[in-house]
């Protein structure tokens, strides 16, 4: 009986053997078309690798009422949302919300309901929703949203049509990347967010377009990291339910160190997620090595790189 030596020695004869054959063997098509077809199976594995990346990233994390009703109810959530300028219809907030807040919640139902939700690992915040906290209060402050601070994760794409249709369901479910900022919530005054980003995204008339800046905007439709067509469902995480007094002067103070420093903008690093880390980091939310995890590099790009 041959011993786990002989047998691992043939299995890794076999799989050489293989490897020489789909080297050698004759593709039926050559030239241009040739490679066209290659090109293109390339392009669907690398498809089908991002997919399953996220697929695995996805049901890493806790979801209410399981995974296949909560995938479920954000492809609803994303067809739903309305494009940019146009208000969502009553019986879409009805369709996904109406089980638990019914058709017309006033702000302290919508307050608690988040209130509840807050307490997750992760929850999602999305576009109908939002447009409809809006409408009930005329901004998001800690009177329809939990004062904390929070770290929301959304994904990246264009908001117009007719693009905005497909690339919205994929930058969700198949292009694991996510793009992270901060939100504070305070007991009085507006929700405020702290958004890093390239230059050009937050100003089409920077001087250095390619540099890395921060901003804190008011949390309504003109901000940068607000639900939108093409980024209808984001992601949020309840990192303290008390807002320091110096909160927002801190971030403030970030954003003037991070103009001073005139960084260039890194696909992978430094990055907006970079500059989130290292505000995590300095805050005691995270170490860095916590930052640094495997699978906070794939979710979040440039959150544990050095910072800047």
């Amino acid at each position: 009986m041959p011993d786990m030596h002989q047998l691992s020695a043939r299995g890794c004869e076999r799989a050489r053997r293989a490897l020489e054959r789909v080297r050698h063997a004759r593709h039926p098509l050559h030239g241009w078309r040739r490679w066209t077809i290659i090109a293109v199976q390339a392009a669907v594995g690398l498809f089908l690798l991002f997919a399953l990346v996220n697929l695995a990233l996805w049901f890493s994390i806790d979801r209410s009422g399981g995974p296949v009703r909560q995938a479920m109810w954000e492809v609803e959530a994303l067809a739903r949302s309305p494009l940019d300028g146009e208000q969502a219809p009553d019986h879409a907030f009805t369709a996904l919300y109406g089980d638990v807040l019914g058709a017309e919640p006033d702000v302290g139902e919508v307050r608690d309901y988040f209130e509840d939700q807050s307490r997750r690992e992760e929850f999602v915040l999305e576009h109908v929703m939002t447009q409809r906290m809006l409408s009930l209060n005329d901004r998001l402050d800690a009177r329809v949203f939990p004062s904390g601070v929070y770290v929301g994760l959304r994904a990246m794409g264009p908001d117009g049509a007719p693009m905005v249709y497909v690339t919205r369901h994929l930058a969700h479910f198949m292009f694991f990347p996510r793009h992270a900022y901060i939100l504070v919530v305070p007991e009085q005054g507006e929700a405020t967010v702290f958004s890093a980003s390239v230059n050009n995204k937050l100003d089409e008339d920077a001087e250095h377009p390619n540099h890395l800046r921060a901003t804190l905007q008011a949390y309504d439709v003109e901000a940068y990291d607000f639900p939108s067509s093409g980024q209808a469902v984001h992601l949020m995480t309840r990192i303290s339910d008390e807002v320091a007094t110096d909160a927002l002067a801190r971030l403030e103070t970030a954003a003037q160190r991070l103009a001073e420093a005139e960084v260039t903008y890194g696909v992978l690093a430094p990055n907006s997620n970079t500059v989130i880390g290292c505000l995590l980091e300095d805050a005691g939310v995270m170490t860095r090595a916590e930052r640094s995890g495997a699978l906070l590099a794939v979710r979040a790009p440039g959150l544990g790189a050095d910072c800047v």
